[in-house]
């Protein structure tokens, strides 16, 4: 089997190292400012790396660097790396942060781009929220596309980046050596497209060494989707949602059915997954065991050996602040706990009592999701260990790459360097 390599920066809770490595990339640095983050990535088998700017082999641990990329030297990693992965922060480019793009002191993407001349890596991988591709900030995200694709135009720190901007569209290509330049794609995706159970819009941006000689046109027939909004509604209707959960109460199943619209298009694509299809779970991971009303006190209780599966008390629903619901994707998990708006961290459950204010004569009963539930929906595996109070874990879990889509993409790009750059 090829050895694979790869770097993470801004490695958060992990997420988007735990899928490049999943795809077979063999991480060589991972790099990250948060404490809890950090504490997390040690728990899942990280490890302080000395001073020494050692190279781990195989099978020994991922070597972590606590601190501000800002002092992260990574010239000594330069022609060992395969994939430069990382989400430099998003909140200067987020709906929900001061929108003030590049000019934000947290905007990271020029220590990515640093990271790239230093490492010059065969392929980058980078995921950002979709806030990028905002009117607003067209102009600074068409720049940062072109400043991936000529990171050795180094940009003057004294220089406005329109000024930089300019001078990298008047670049003729021919004549940039094209082991130093890269061919970039970018891709807004929707992870319930590829199979996450949650809607969360964001962008990814791959690039290849110019050199390498990689076909955009082949990695984005790799990346297409594979799941729809339009195949769950079908299963709902023939049934076959239906019969991967028995146990849903008929009131549930009647309520879900009576909201399908009358035409549902055809597609060949696979369902998307639900939150019910999370909670159930898959393959070695069995169901989530559910949240007593009465257990709803912050107290941890290893039921079914599972860990952060903890009620929370006080959830509430009102107007623009509505809950998940089972038999949809989740919402977007976001990085708070209950102040983020809409509802992310609210649960409708299949639970009701009698309420003579609804019409219906019934009111489902909510409450918080726990952090394993939204784990799951991050497509975390159970055995991934969070650390922090359980703010500092939802927060991780917010600002994560889904592992299952980072691991589509992380794959697509092990596919084509396999083919154009076969590892003796």
């Amino acid at each position: 089997m090829a050895d694979r390599t790869s770097v993470e920066l801004f490695a958060g809770g992990g997420g988007l190292a735990m899928a490049v490595h999943q795809a077979g990339f063999r991480p060589l640095l991972l790099n990250e400012f948060a404490r809890h983050a950090c504490d997390t990535l040690e728990a899942n088998g990280a490890k302080p790396r000395e001073d020494d700017e050692s190279i781990p082999e195989p099978g020994q641990p991922w070597p972590l660097v606590a601190g501000d990329v800002q002092h992260l030297e990574m010239k000594y990693l330069r022609g060992k790396v395969d994939v430069l992965a990382g989400g430099p922060p998003c909140q200067p480019f987020s709906l929900g942060g001061v929108a003030k793009g590049d000019e934000d002191r947290r905007n990271m993407f020029p220590e990515l781009f640093r990271a790239v001349r230093e490492i010059q890596p065969k392929a980058v991988i980078c995921e950002n929220v979709r806030g990028l591709l905002r009117p607003s900030f067209k102009p600074y995200f068409e720049y940062i596309l072109r400043e991936l694709g000529l990171p050795f135009q180094e940009r003057d720190p004294a220089t406005h980046w329109e000024t930089h901007d300019a001078s990298l569209r008047a670049t003729n290509l021919a004549t940039v050596d094209p082991a130093k330049r890269y061919e970039v794609v970018m891709t807004p995706v929707n992870a319930a497209d590829y199979g996450v159970p949650q809607i969360r819009n964001r962008v990814i941006i791959v690039a290849f060494r110019a050199d390498l000689g990689v076909d955009p046109n082949r990695f984005r027939d790799l990346v297409r989707p594979t799941h729809s909004e339009a195949a769950l509604l079908r299963s709902i209707r023939d049934g076959q949602y239906w019969e991967r959960h028995p146990d849903v109460p008929k009131h549930v199943r009647s309520r879900v059915e009576a909201s399908l619209p009358d035409v549902i298009p055809d597609d060949d694509l696979l369902p998307w997954r639900t939150l019910r299809d999370a909670l159930q779970g898959s393959g070695d991971e069995g169901p989530l065991p559910p949240v007593p009303w009465n257990r709803l006190d912050r107290q941890e209780r290893r039921v079914g050996g599972f860990t952060d599966h903890v009620g929370w008390p006080d959830a509430r629903i009102y107007a623009g602040h509505t809950p998940n619901v089972l038999d949809r994707p989740a919402k977007t998990v976001k990085a708070g706990v209950h102040g983020v708006p809409g509802g992310e961290s609210v649960l409708l459950t299949d639970d009701r009592v009698r309420d003579a204010t609804d019409p219906s004569g019934y009111r489902y009963r909510h409450r918080y999701m726990t952090v394993r539930e939204t784990a799951r929906v991050m497509t975390f595996p159970d055995s991934w260990r969070l650390s922090g109070p359980r703010g500092e874990k939802m927060r991780q879990l917010g600002n994560a790459v889904p592992v299952l889509l980072g691991q589509v993409f992380a794959e697509a790009v092990a596919t084509c360097l396999e083919e154009v750059v076969p590892t003796k």
